[in-house]
């Protein structure tokens, strides 16, 4: 085949590959939506301690936390198809776990069926390390940004199956755990056609006798970059889930119907997804900081329209910026994480990066309802500004660490 059409040919099959992981990215990311818009609402249909109806999520946060490593280091040894794919296999276990702990009104089996869900999750979240796989170098920022974009169908598809499922069955809510069951079975057979480059450590266990032996995780983590992108993502993520987990719950105390609900949730998700479609090309054009700069003033601007007032358009304006500043800040912070580590390190690094993120995820999720219940939505509000100095701390540190070259140059 001649060197231009056999260019264009792998052109064709690196789009294909990124479309489908898009689609799984969909997918997933929809199945996740929906667990945070129902399992609230549905635990308060059976379960008396308002305080703890957030737990099942907390479970899956904390499932992805503890899950992480394992399911990095499998897809290390095995490949990225295997371990996408017994992600899958969890989902569709945890969704009928959650499902049949609503069915018989068992808080603690919902419970066992989040941290269930939380493999599948984890695994949700190497979709944007394995977009790097497939592209040159080069279009690093553009596969985190593209396949993150599928998020954007998880917006539309995410809440609107909760809108038509949580009332087809009794109890309420349960179509919606049917529903998660079967995308995770779609996602598992749409895995089948995704080409992922092989590794020698995947095929023979042995790395590849051309590159340097991999580095400590210690000496690794210790490096600027990757601190303060942990820190900056650790703090965007939690910030985002800790709105977003007590959203539901301030809405309907404050006497609006479920269905307001899920349209915040809907304008929340589309904040977080439509920005992946020019995320990367802002990363190329401005750089990297200057962009999670950004995403830390919407964040604080979300804030400040939460501190507002508790009505309809306080709610979506809110929820809406908190979703494009949590995908400024994390699209950045994921493109940092991935110069910071070489191809044989790429599982322990990954996971430790989603075990940060996602141990912190699992407490704000905790804490988020226990909040809402004692001291209201405003006093959360308040809080989360504290946690986001921190990010802004991180960002500017890293911001003057780029430019003193520079001045030292100059």
């Amino acid at each position: 085949m001649p060197p231009s059409q056999n260019k264009m040919a792998l052109d064709s099959r690196m789009r294909a590959n990124l479309l489908l992981l898009a689609i799984c990215q969909a997918l997933g990311q929809a199945c996740n939506t929906m667990m945070l818009s129902a399992t609230a609402l549905s635990v308060v249909t059976f379960y008396a301690n308002r305080d703890l109806a957030t737990l099942p999520v907390t479970m899956q946060h904390l499932g992805v936390m503890l899950w992480v490593f394992p399911a990095a280091l499998l897809m290390q040894r095995m490949g990225r198809r295997f371990g996408f794919r017994v992600g899958s296999l969890f989902g569709m276990a945890g969704a009928a776990t959650i499902g049949t702990g609503l069915y018989h009104g068992s808080f603690l089996v919902m419970c066992a069926g989040g941290f269930l869900l939380g493999y599948a999750v984890a695994c949700l979240h190497q979709y944007r390390f394995a977009a790097v796989e497939l592209v040159p170098l080069s279009h690093r920022a553009k596969a985190i940004s593209w396949v993150t974009a599928g998020g954007i169908v998880a917006a539309f598809v995410g809440p609107s199956l909760v809108r038509w499922t949580h009332d087809q069955w009794i109890p309420v809510y349960i179509g919606t755990y049917a529903a998660i069951f079967l995308i995770h079975a779609v996602i598992f057979t749409v895995m089948s056609f995704i080409r992922f480059p092989e590794s020698r450590i995947a095929t023979s266990g042995v790395p590849d006798s051309g590159t340097a032996p991999p580095r400590p995780l210690a000496e690794i983590a210790r490096q600027p970059r990757f601190v303060a992108a942990v820190v900056a993502a650790m703090v965007g993520y939690g910030v985002m889930v800790f709105l977003m987990g007590a959203s539901p719950l301030a809405i309907v105390g404050c006497g609006m119907p479920h269905t307001e609900a899920h349209t915040v949730i809907l304008m929340h998700v589309l904040g977080m997804f439509v920005p992946a479609l020019f995320t990367g090309n802002l990363i190329t054009r401005y750089g990297t900081t200057r962009i999670m700069a950004v995403g830390v003033v919407l964040l604080l601007a979300g804030v400040a329209a939460g501190l507002g007032g508790l009505t309809e358009w306080n709610f979506r304006i809110a929820l809406t910026l908190n979703g494009v500043g949590w995908n400024f800040l994390f699209v950045g912070a994921t493109t940092l994480v991935t110069t910071c580590y070489r191809p044989n390190e790429r599982g322990k690094v990954q996971a430790l990066n989603d075990f940060l993120i996602f141990g912190t995820t699992a407490m704000m999720s905790f804490t988020a309802g226990f909040l809402q219940e004692r001291l209201g939505w405003f006093a959360l509000n308040w809080f989360s500004l504290a946690l986001l100095a921190m990010a802004a701390l991180a960002v500017a540190w890293l911001g003057l660490r780029e430019r003193r070259p520079v001045a030292a140059a100059a």
